[in-house]
């Protein structure tokens, strides 16, 4: 039993933070983001009566520790729900760089669970499977359903799951992302996020911007969508620099893509940044405008990427294995 499937990495828009049960790795509230293509995980999942032992290798790496214990969490739930014993082989690459706040682990584990189902001969829906990879990354579960994503918070698999939004504006959406390296670890933030004295704080204004989000995103409004994610990328940063560690995701090179986005925009471009826990700086615009914007990024000496709103993870045909 062999299967391979394909998904995107997201981008938040009203992001989540804190996780309330680390297990479920369900989140303290609601979240919505797009997902950004062609960047993509492929992973091939196989499994096979013979092999002693679990192997999970990423981009050619052996993972171990904690990266192997949120793979086999994700592995061992469709296990039970397949009730299989076998042992699993699993190999996974992306196409763009990872752990540098451009949601790897999101595609990683969207594709790793739509593989993992297909392999074991599950019959589930996307919302469904969005479940099961939740559990390896919480952002991975909308990474299953595409698009734009709202991924509702909740105690139990029947609430938190995500399901794909009709946006109006969606094929016109362009995103260049700012490459700016910096590792990051995304996991440790979200273990201290109610250490910080803004959370509660957070948790109090952010329902009335999901709410706001999802009436300008079903209204067709880009400038109103990608204003609220520009400001909750700014409420992010304000709680998770003020928790215990202090965490600073941004770089130089982050604020200087901050200003080029507002100036661009005093000039009359729909423009506007936005950014998950890392350096790397997403900037939303039109199809019309991507070409100006791309420039004025690479004119600072930032590197870029350009990306469309992209599908849900999906199963590819058996020649695109990994093995």
């Amino acid at each position: 039993m062999k299967a391979t499937a394909t998904a995107h990495p997201i981008q938040g828009l009203v992001k989540y933070h804190g996780i309330r049960d680390p297990e479920l790795r369900t989140p303290y509230h609601d979240s919505i983001s797009l997902c950004t293509a062609p960047s993509n995980s492929t992973t091939t999942v196989a499994f096979e009566p013979e092999r002693p032992e679990d192997e999970y290798v990423i981009d050619g790496e052996h993972i171990d520790g904690r990266g192997a214990e949120r793979i086999r969490t994700v592995v061992d739930h469709v296990r039970e729900r397949a009730d299989l014993d076998e042992r699993v082989r699993v190999a996974s690459e992306n196409n763009f760089p990872s752990n540098v706040g451009f949601g790897s682990s999101a595609s990683g584990f969207a594709a790793l669970a739509m593989a993992l189902v297909e392999a074991a001969g599950l019959d589930l829906s996307r919302p469904e499977i969005s479940t099961i990879a939740r559990r390896g990354s919480t952002s991975a579960a909308r990474a299953v359903t595409g698009g734009f994503s709202d991924l509702r918070a909740g105690s139990n698999d029947a609430d938190c799951r995500s399901k794909r939004l009709d946006v109006p504006f969606e094929d016109d959406v362009r995103i260049v992302g700012a490459v700016i390296p910096a590792y990051k670890e995304t996991e440790e933030a979200h273990a201290e996020a109610e250490d910080s004295h803004m959370f509660e704080g957070r948790l109090a204004h952010v329902h009335e911007q999901l709410a706001d989000m999802r009436d300008a995103l079903g209204r067709g409004d880009f400038e109103r969508s990608f204003e609220i994610a520009e400001h909750d990328t700014l409420s992010l940063a304000a709680t998770t620099m003020t928790g215990p560690s202090g965490w600073v995701y941004w770089q130089p090179e982050s604020l200087e893509v901050f200003e080029t986005v507002r100036a661009l925009r005093d000039d009359g471009v729909p423009v506007y940044f936005s950014g998950d826990t890392g350096a790397s700086i997403y900037v939303n615009t039109t199809a019309e405008y991507v070409d100006r914007v791309e420039s004025a990024i690479e004119t600072l000496g930032i590197e870029t990427l350009t990306w469309r709103v992209g599908g849900p993870a999906r199963v590819r045909d058996p020649e695109k294995a990994l093995f």
